[in-house]
């Protein structure tokens, strides 16, 4: 089993109309060699590429505030909390999900990813709010293939360097022997997806194992497993940015759920690129 190398690379923090690719060539100038992997954060794609959405101008349906009350304040809160073994901060968030904020959160999620996808604690349906300002969300990319593709070329045409470009989402999938899933849409082949909140919960019911969801993969054909492994070595490296969730990151600042700013994130190290390399494997003993 080969060993890998990861190199994450800080960058300004990208926001909507920022120029990607030529964000993703400059770091990348003189680090990169042939047959490495150049791994992507979907979230940092989405947003300069403006698929994010202001969840401020939504209006909640009955439907949605049912959700919001009854089932993550109470099911989430006071029941699921306990059988998922999460822990006591985000236990108690979960009992106090924001009603107001949080029905307009579940509104998107049912009009844009379905029922099972709505009632999940967060990310629904790669739905994300962490490292996004004020009530702004981003959306998952409905094309990622095409912009691996088209980001592969880029630096192959730029920098003449014949790589693996992979993106992918920290949202998480579990592995049971060798079978694969995830309960976020729209996995690369050989992870099932679409799982929702019936995914999430016998994942961590049953403590399988998680990594981040690779989403495309432009260069080398690779398993699901190899896959899943780089994506792994490469979550570790960029580490969780201002953070995994909406409460950390306000945490983080110091503010509302909502009062997070765009120069609040700017002010802070963003890794949406990196590069991982095999190593030379271990020699047994």
């Amino acid at each position: 089993m080969p060993t890998y190398q990861a190199l994450a690379l800080v960058t300004s923090y990208w926001k909507p109309g920022d120029d990607f690719i030529r964000e993703i060539i400059d770091a990348i100038t003189k680090k990169v060699d042939d047959g490495d992997f150049v791994i992507v954060s979907e979230k940092a794609l989405s947003t300069a590429m403006g698929n994010i959405i202001d969840e401020s101008r939504a209006r909640s349906s009955f439907n949605a505030k049912i959700i919001v009350n009854c089932w993550m304040r109470v099911c989430w809160g006071h029941i699921l909390s306990a059988m998922l073994h999460f822990g006591p901060k985000l236990t108690q968030n979960l009992r106090e999900y924001p009603i107001d904020s949080g029905s307009r959160h579940k509104q998107l999620a049912l009009d844009r990813a379905g029922l099972l996808q709505a009632l999940m604690f967060g990310s629904e349906g790669g739905i994300d709010g962490s490292n996004l300002p004020y009530s702004y969300v981003s959306l998952p990319l409905a094309n990622a293939q095409e912009i691996a593709e088209r980001i592969r070329e880029e630096i192959r045409r730029t920098l003449g360097k014949n790589v693996t470009v992979a993106v992918v989402d920290t949202d998480k999938t579990f592995t049971f022997l060798n079978f694969h899933f995830t309960p976020r849409p729209a996995p690369i082949r050989g992870i099932q997806g679409n799982g929702g909140v019936v995914a999430y919960m016998v994942g961590r019911i049953f403590r399988f194992r998680k990594r981040p969801t690779p989403l495309a993969v432009a260069g080398v054909e690779i398993v699901a497993e190899d896959a899943l492994r780089i994506a792994n070595v490469a979550d570790k490296a960029r580490g969780v940015g201002s953070g995994t969730t909406v409460w950390k990151m306000a945490k983080r600042f110091h503010v509302a759920l909502t009062g997070v700013t765009w120069e609040m994130l700017r002010s802070i190290k963003h890794k949406p690129i990196v590069i991982v390399r095999k190593g030379v494997p271990k020699r047994k003993r």
